[in-house]
């Protein structure tokens, strides 16, 4: 099997062959008006962050549309709101401020790409202006942008993500609950977890 490891980018061009010449030019080092249309218009991001160390981290974000503030052509926000407290993402932030997001729309089969660098406000202003339901996000993801480009259908189409094809039957997906305490080896009472849960999702959305 080792043998087929790819380890170069010249093998790499072989096997895929030539970049065609629109994906070359797509990327472009700011937000111009179709960006800025589509971060308006998207309810849903992931944030893929690194630590100093290398180690990965993905990180999904999500609100009603326009939640993700840009704050000029190459600087956006993205609000912080009150999680599990792993934090992962904002400690990756303070050792490695290297970030990439895609952007996705309900039915919408493109997505866009922002890549930049990151850091961490508490600026009051900032938070008062991304809040809900009178709640101030946490602190905000302020990105500085580098390179956006919008990218094809091609992973929608496949994936069926806007349809119904792919969706799972009730049941085949076990509650978070239970699929947290197998994973760790905890014993659990699955339905007073699953309450607590929902009563998270209730009262601490926020």
């Amino acid at each position: 099997m080792t043998q087929h490891i790819i380890t170069s980018a010249e093998e790499l061009r072989i096997v895929y062959g030539k970049v065609s010449p629109r994906a070359a030019q797509k990327a472009i080092p700011k937000l111009e008006k179709h960006a800025r249309n589509f971060i308006a218009h998207s309810p849903f991001l992931v944030l893929s962050s690194a630590a100093g160390d290398g180690t990965a981290d993905v990180s999904p974000k999500g609100d009603a549309p326009g939640f993700v503030h840009v704050i000029d052509d190459s600087t956006i926000a993205i609000p912080d709101r009150p999680g599990n407290n792993r934090i992962d993402t904002l400690q990756n932030i303070l050792e490695n401020p290297n970030v990439a997001a895609i952007f996705l729309i309900p039915g919408v089969r493109e997505t866009l790409r922002v890549n930049g660098k990151a850091e961490i406000s508490t600026d009051p202003e900032l938070l008062a202006a991304m809040a809900v339901n009178g709640k101030n996000p946490i602190t905000a993801i302020v990105i500085r942008v580098e390179q956006t480009f919008l990218h094809c259908a091609k992973c929608i189409i496949r994936s069926k993500l806007w349809d119904d094809d792919y969706r799972p039957e009730k049941g085949a997906i076990p509650s978070l609950s239970r699929m947290i305490a197998d994973q760790v080896g905890m014993e659990i009472d699955e339905a007073e977890s699953e309450k607590l849960l929902e009563q998270a999702y209730r009262d601490r959305l926020y």
